[in-house]
């Protein structure tokens, strides 16, 4: 049976193009000096990661299920983190984390990989349409455009808009009506084993996984489903295209 060529490639977003600068605990560190405290940042972000998991296992996916946004889940994040690292105003937690939350969609606070541009780039001179299937709340398009980024999308899927997290099939098949095309038309690449790699495979995707700090060594991954680089994903692709 004959093998049917790429058209499209649906792209995961943080860790993957790019991250968060430097720490979370520096952000908020800065935001708290703006107001005369004095945080440690390795202080805030160990708060930071015990607040951010218990809301995660609590309210998953910004519990827009149980009647929440991505907004008031970060906030509630932000002003909890703070709460632990004793800043007790309430007033002034909430100002802080509000603020927090709108800087976070400028590009300052982001860092876009290296290889990011060139390889969209690459990937639409070969002819490929791109998509963004990510966790992620209603501020993506922006944090995408502020990067310069966006530009380079037909669209953007996030879980918060879709209503449901990697690694549920669901999102993939919402994006997968936005390409308007079969799964075996469609690659993903991302830099988690399961959201990602296992996670898109599961719905006939051409999924790669993108692994930076090169720990997929094992045999887990075949080492034609795995980059270490996004320098390597075009010739990948274009091996996919060949009818």
């Amino acid at each position: 049976m004959p093998r049917v060529p790429l058209r499209w490639v649906l792209w995961d977003i943080k860790d993957t193009l790019l991250k968060v600068r430097g720490s979370v605990g520096d952000h908020y560190s800065k935001e708290a000096g703006r107001w005369g405290l004095s945080l440690q940042p390795a202080e805030i972000n160990a708060a930071f990661r015990e607040t951010f998991r218990c809301y995660s296992s609590r309210y998953p996916n910004y519990g827009v299920s149980q009647g929440q946004t991505g907004q008031t889940w970060w906030i509630g994040v932000m002003r909890d983190t703070l709460a632990e690292c004793k800043v007790n105003d309430p007033a002034l937690l909430n100002t802080m984390a509000t603020n927090l939350y709108q800087d976070f969609c400028n590009a300052e606070k982001w860092e876009v990989f290296p290889d990011s541009k060139t390889a969209l780039e690459q990937c639409s001179s070969l002819g490929l349409k791109l998509g963004v299937v990510s966790n992620f709340d209603n501020r993506l398009e922006t944090i995408l455009r502020s990067c310069g980024l966006l530009s380079h999308f037909s669209f953007v899927v996030t879980s918060e808009a879709a209503g449901v997290a990697k690694p549920s099939p669901a999102i993939f098949h919402q994006a997968l009506q936005k390409c308007g095309t079969s799964a075996d038309r469609v690659a993903h690449v991302g830099d988690h084993y399961v959201y990602d790699y296992l996670a898109s495979r599961s719905v006939g995707i051409h999924g790669f996984l993108l692994d930076r700090d090169d720990s997929h060594k094992a045999g887990d991954v075949p080492q034609e489903h795995r980059v270490v680089t996004l320098d390597e994903l075009p010739s990948r692709l274009q091996e996919l295209m060949i009818e």
